[in-house]
């Protein structure tokens, strides 16, 4: 295995994290970043990043402010419709 250098490591990193690159790549890669603490802090604020959206993507609003929206859409579209 190489180093394959900071260039090519943050050019590929979200392939990465998400397993999207050959099995030669992702140990290059994985050999920089264990050696790279710039790219390491990168690839860790990319994953938490990735997490917290993911997170986010599985909460669901409450109740009563999933009605609240609902509303005021139906109001904006009413007057939108009278216009």
């Amino acid at each position: 295995m190489t180093d394959c250098g900071c260039e090519k490591a943050t050019r590929d990193l979200e392939e990465y994290l998400r397993d999207e690159v050959c099995k030669t790549q992702h140990a290059d890669i994985r050999e920089h970043l264990e050696n790279c603490p710039a790219c390491r802090e990168e690839a860790l604020v990319a994953t938490t990043l990735t997490d917290a959206v993911a997170r986010a993507c599985k909460e669901t609003a409450p109740e009563q402010l999933r009605d609240q929206v609902l509303a005021k859409l139906r109001a904006v579209q009413a007057q939108h419709d009278l216009a």
